[in-house]
């Protein structure tokens, strides 16, 4: 069953460490899991992998040691898939989505954001998060040679402009009013 057209997606990007996920639960608290869903596009990866390899699915979607272990391997796989299939995890991502306002959580990729930009050209607004390298230390990242330094983590530093940078630093009134615009330009599209 093909996905409802939605009316708004949100494309979310940003270092590890940078907040996507915190940032993106805030914006679906706000608006309810009837108007907004998030997708994330590392889900339908970490599955396929964890199916092909024997893993624990659920460990991999943690934060915690076992995925980082296997984060590496897990990286160039997902690029293999998507050299073969650009569209791959994408298209895995949305299969359930129903509801007017997508949340994608973790673009990594330029293929990621011009596959929802070629297939949704008119709902797509991109969002970069950022941290200092410093706030993302003090939330347990250091950096890993051959995760950090992939395209997994940089494909995004350069050839794009964002519609929205979210700056999560630690201010929190600045952060509350960035998320804020979010929520209220959600609503909008979303009626």
């Amino acid at each position: 069953m093909a996905p409802l057209q939605p009316k708004l997606i949100l494309l979310f990007s940003g270092k590890r460490k940078s907040g996507k996920d915190y940032v993106t639960d805030l914006i679906h608290e706000r608006l309810s899991s009837h108007l907004c869903c998030i997708l994330r596009l590392s889900e339908p990866l970490k599955s396929q992998y964890a199916q092909d390899h024997g893993l624990d699915f659920e460990q991999l979607l943690s934060a915690g040691q076992y995925k980082e272990k296997y984060r590496a391997d897990m990286i160039q796989w997902g690029e293999s898939k998507r050299q073969q299939d650009p569209g791959f995890f994408c298209r895995l991502a949305i299969r359930n989505a129903s509801q007017p306002v997508w949340i994608v959580s973790d673009c990594r990729r330029m293929s990621d954001l011009q596959w929802f930009w070629r297939e949704y050209p008119q709902q797509c607004v991109s969002v970069r998060v950022e941290a200092s390298e410093g706030t993302r230390a003090q939330r347990g990242w250091r950096f890993t040679a051959g995760v950090d330094d992939a395209e997994s983590e940089c494909g995004l530093d350069q050839g794009v402009s964002f519609d929205w940078t979210v700056i999560n630093d630690g201010d929190d009134a600045l952060l509350e009013g960035q998320v804020e615009r979010l929520v209220s330009l959600a609503k909008e599209r979303s009626q």
